[in-house]
């Protein structure tokens, strides 16, 4: 934590993302630095690693791995966009890319030398990683010309290509690659012999505290499912109250079985939460275990084994409220039965809809294919058509329905009860017995432990395909001056107060309930001036850039915002200003040309007319440099689309096209070079 500048009150702070509050962009970039580095690996492999960090943070976090990487023989290869230069001479070894092209690749030493013998001479002032950004570029490359005595001509990539080969880093490096390797030696590059870095045992133990965790600080998500269920749980016992419920006829029965049937359809959905739960935590998890982190079936295991707690209290909440209140066989051993039986039905229902998850991996597919899969399981339970009823050639899908074997067995438990044993008049059979007939269900009591045997089968082969598909690869991959207008603003004191929000802090000595985040802040904006907020990573500017743009929605905000002396109002001011957030929030399936043109469509006064509107988003394209992207689908972030820093320029392109009064730009540079930045 030292190595990567994340020791101190950061260390106890969640992480959050864009929907939950937690550290800086910065911080967070650290904590994926950090990650990385505590197995520790031998070659790292670090796209970007500056983003968010202020140079002083970054020259920190490269010089800790430059040691890191020179005691442990290690490698590392870090892209960085053009790097300040105290950093850059930290790097022993340079690989320069331009249009997908190696132009050098060597020591640090020799990348002048390089440029010099190719006739173009680096200034004084002026930072080698700037001019090496800069040399292969049409637009720049003239004034670094050196030759006064020759005329210059523009030097393609594929010349600078060809120069390095006769270069002699070059011819260096390709004698080195010429050589082949004695196989009968051992090579020093066969570092482990292990998937994985500890026992299996440590590995369970670890996926198993850390879904604990997970869980308690999605307490809430826990709560509010046993909150639904004593809800539902109260308006079913009024609907099906026992002093309205009779055992008279079979009408009675058939209203005794909806309320069954209800049950049983409750306790599967209160499972389907598990659904968007696992894909919320899909990316991380297949991140990491791509990276040997632990295997498929020790994240999947804690996953399943640690709500079979919350089931037995889920379950008897509804089973304990509603049994003798509705009027079920008073017998203690069939309230006993049914509640196994509900256990085993919201162990199959939440075993199923991971199942799903893991199919879909993406949350649209998932809810259509889950949609598709409740459909099939509520024709085929038996309730809404009767076996008898249901077709030869479509008997198979009604035996292997999971729900079938639910709505059967709550059933046979509950009408094979002594209740349901009289005779009717006329009739010579018990009601119970004609009720299960007239429903086409069975009629044995031994059908309980069959139904139960099968649900245990179903909850075990729906645990297993989702912990099978868990190790299976991504099916894809997809990446006016202000002396003439003075000012009528006389700044108060903002401060923004955030409830802590995790209970273990009290454990590590904090005793406030709140802390302050940004205290006494106060100034002042002027029109025509372009203010820049400045500070290390973590220091609050964004923080106070959310207070200021109104997107803060947590936490204590005190003191006054006005503009022109009058109170801001967020209704009227959101139409005025535009705020770059620090992360770039896209729908993924738009190009870059229609994000910006639903953007000024929505945004831009009606006033201005369809043709004027066209040339102002050509204009902000051709500022932003997106013209060569305008076709480009935005994609998702890490997996296919835009790049990082592509993102980052949409989204300013995105605020720009609305044209606003006051912009707010949060990390605005931190994915785009100088050239772009100015």
């Amino acid at each position: 934590m030292k190595a990567v500048a994340t020791e101190g009150q950061e260390a106890n702070t969640m992480v959050g993302d864009e929907m939950i509050r937690g550290i800086s962009g910065g911080q967070r970039k650290r904590v994926t630095t950090g990650e990385m580095l505590v197995g520790p690996a031998n070659a790292l492999f670090m796209d970007e690693i500056s983003t968010g960090l202020d140079s002083s943070t970054t020259f920190q976090v490269v010089n800790s791995l430059k040691q890191f990487i020179h005691i442990f023989q290690g490698t590392a290869i870090i892209p960085l966009l053009q790097p300040a230069p105290e950093i850059f001479e930290l790097f022993d070894d340079i690989i320069l890319l331009s249009d997908g092209q190696i132009v050098y690749q060597g020591p640090r030493e020799h990348v002048l030398e390089f440029f010099e013998s190719s006739g173009f001479k680096c200034p004084e002032r002026k930072g080698v990683a700037d001019f090496l950004q800069e040399v292969t570029s049409k637009k720049d490359q003239r004034q670094y010309w050196a030759r006064k005595d020759e005329p210059y001509r523009f030097v393609t990539v594929s010349e600078f290509v060809e120069a390095f080969q006769s270069f002699h880093v070059g011819r260096t490096l390709g004698d080195e690659l010429a050589t082949q390797f004695d196989k009968r030696k051992s090579h020093p590059a066969a570092l482990t012999t292990k998937n994985y870095g500890v026992p299996r045992k440590e590995l369970l133990k670890a996926c198993t505290s850390r879904e604990f965790l997970l869980m308690k600080r999605n307490s809430f998500v826990y709560i509010f499912k046993l909150s639904q269920v004593s809800i539902m749980a109260m308006i079913t016992m009024i609907l099906f109250l026992r002093t309205g419920m009779h055992r008279d006829s079979t009408n009675d029965g058939g209203i005794y079985m909806g309320a069954l049937f209800f049950t049983v359809v409750m306790i599967m959905f209160n499972g389907l939460s598990e659904l968007a739960m696992t894909i919320g935590k899909l990316p991380v998890f297949y991140k990491q275990r791509d990276y040997l982190f632990y295997p498929s079936w020790a994240y999947a295991l804690p996953t399943w084994i640690l709500k079979i707690p919350f089931t037995l209290l889920e379950v008897g909440l509804w089973v304990f409220l509603t049994y003798y209140v509705i009027g079920f066989d008073p017998n203690v051993g069939r309230l006993f039965k049914q509640y196994l039986l509900l256990l085993l039905v919201n162990q199959m229902a939440s075993g199923l809809f991971r199942f799903v998850g893991a199919v879909g991996r993406n949350l649209i597919v998932a809810n259509t294919f889950g949609s598709f899969v409740m459909l099939a399981l509520f024709a085929l339970c038996g309730f809404i058509l009767s076996r008898v009823d249901v077709k030869k050639w479509w008997i198979w899908g009604y035996w292997a329905s999971p729900m079938m074997y639910g709505v059967n067995v709550i059933a046979v438990n509950e009408f094979l009860g002594t209740s349901w044993r009289h005779v009717l008049p006329n009739t010579t059979e018990p009601l119970g017995v004609m009720l299960l007939k007239s429903r086409g269900l069975f009629l044995y009591a031994y059908w309980y432990w069959i139904g139960i045997g099968a649900l245990f089968g179903f909850t075990i082969l729906f645990n297993f395909g989702f912990t099978l598909l868990e190790s299976l690869k991504l099916l894809y991959q997809k990446k006016v001056k202000a002396k003439e207008n003075p000012l009528s603003y006389h700044p108060e004191d903002i401060a923004l107060l955030a409830e802590f929000q995790l209970r273990e802090m009290k454990d590590q000595g904090v005793s406030e309930d709140r802390l302050m985040l940004l205290k006494g802040v106060s100034g002042a904006f002027r029109p025509g001036v372009l203010t820049a907020l400045m500070g290390v990573s973590g220091a609050g500017k964004t923080t106070l850039m959310d207070v200021l743009a109104g997107r803060k929605t947590g936490g204590y905000i005190e003191g006054t915002i006005t503009i022109s002396g009058y109170p801001k109002k967020q209704e009227t001011f959101a139409r005025i200003s535009g705020y770059c957030e620090q992360n770039d929030i896209h729908s993924p399936h738009v190009t870059v040309y229609e994000s910006l043109l639903y953007s000024a469509w929505l945004r831009l006064p009606p006033e201005v007319d369809s043709k004027t509107r066209k040339m102002f988003i050509e204009e902000v394209m051709e500022l932003v440099e997106l013209n060569p992207l305008r076709g480009s689908l935005v994609g998702l972030p890490g997996v296919n689309g835009l790049s990082t820093e592509q993102r980052k320029r949409l989204t300013i392109a995105v605020e720009l096209v609305a044209n606003p009064s006051i912009i707010f730009m949060d990390g605005c540079k931190s994915c785009c070079n100088c050239d772009e930045n100015s």
